[in-house]
């Protein structure tokens, strides 16, 4: 069985969150294909807030070098798919490297002029979109680069899905405590609701010492490190999904959503634009509010339109699709 390396950074495979669920499906996926995918993370830990100055994590990408390749040569592995671009530098060890950001260098992101000159180096990447494809190309000239969606679970789509489970008045959003995820902005739109129940999902348990610094209103319910079932589960609870956050890559949520036949709120900025159905409402800081009431307002309580859509386009069967013609390609080199 071939052998592929995942580098990611120690914090990603420790979190209940988007990298973590991706090396898992990836793992998974990549076993199915006759492809082992070895994890590999650095044992240091440099940080986990990457917005503490000499603390960036692509400064601890740099000084964690040494223990990835000990990793990987010991694994006797030729081909990797790194997801950070402070681990760029590996094409300068194994020619096969592929970058899979979890990040991108978009002035909404914290580090994000940190970011550039690692990925000024790239020559060939796996992303999740073509706004991202088209990025790569027009800003870093890399052109060698395929889309492959993070296939969500049909499986768990199809255990938990009951739209008669469905509370009207229910609001759910997932995220981190950081500035550009904007969870300040869900806290005063429950403030200023409440009539509704407001359900705030964090991948991390350390959130739960970082949200201690916000007046949390009675109608807010915080959830922190829960399993992708229990994703799922509160997920078809929900009438209305809602992403605020200035950037994302993928927004894995966002399509798991749209699986679960939610009512979607999302923002305009294009890196959102994958995101597309009929009940998939696009709007920014100044109407948000406005947006999720007449979303939960809504007389059906799901959407079988977003659910079509995002078994089309998103589910793990897309992913393993995407990966069996990329793995053919690839690792014949």
């Amino acid at each position: 069985m071939k052998k592929v390396g995942l580098v990611m950074r120690k914090i990603q495979f420790a979190e209940a969150q988007g990298p973590r669920v991706f090396a898992e499906r990836l793992r998974s996926i990549a076993k199915e294909l006759g492809v082992e995918i070895v994890f590999i993370s650095p044992e240091r830990q440099v940080s986990g807030h990457d917005w503490i100055p000499g603390y960036e994590h692509e400064k601890g990408d740099l000084v964690n070098y040494d223990i990835v390749l000990d990793q990987i040569y010991a694994e006797r592995i030729e081909h990797v798919i790194y997801t950070v671009s402070g681990f760029t530098f590996l094409k300068m060890f194994l020619k096969n490297s592929v970058l899979f950001p979890h990040s991108f260098p978009d002035p909404a992101l914290t580090g994000y002029e940190m970011m550039k000159p690692f990925y000024s180096i790239v020559d060939k990447a796996v992303v999740q979109t073509d706004f991202l494809k088209r990025q790569l190309d027009t800003v870093f000239g890399v052109s060698d680069v395929d889309v492959i969606p993070i296939g969500f679970s049909e499986e768990l789509a199809q255990r938990y899905y009951d739209p008669n489970g469905v509370v009207a008045n229910r609001i759910l959003w997932i995220g981190r405590d950081e500035e550009n995820r904007r969870p300040d902005l869900v806290l005063e739109y429950a403030r200023q609701n409440p009539d509704k129940e407001v359900y705030m999902v964090f991948g991390g348990i350390r959130y739960k010492e970082s949200m201690k610094k916000y007046d949390i209103p009675h109608n807010v319910k915080l959830k922190f490190a829960l399993s992708q079932a229990e994703v799922f589960e509160l997920m078809n609870s929900a009438k209305v999904y809602w992403s605020c956050s200035k950037f994302d890559t993928f927004a894995m949520p966002l399509t798991e959503a749209l699986a679960m036949g939610k009512i979607v709120v999302k923002p305009e900025h294009p890196c959102y634009d994958h995101i597309s159905s009929r009940h998939a409402f696009a709007g920014n800081e100044q109407n948000w509010f406005e947006l999720v009431n007449m979303a939960a307002a809504l007389p059906q309580q799901t959407s079988t339109y977003n659910r079509d859509y995002a078994f089309g386009k998103f589910s793990s069967t897309v992913m393993k699709q995407g990966y069996e013609k990329f793995f053919d390609q690839w690792l014949s080199k």
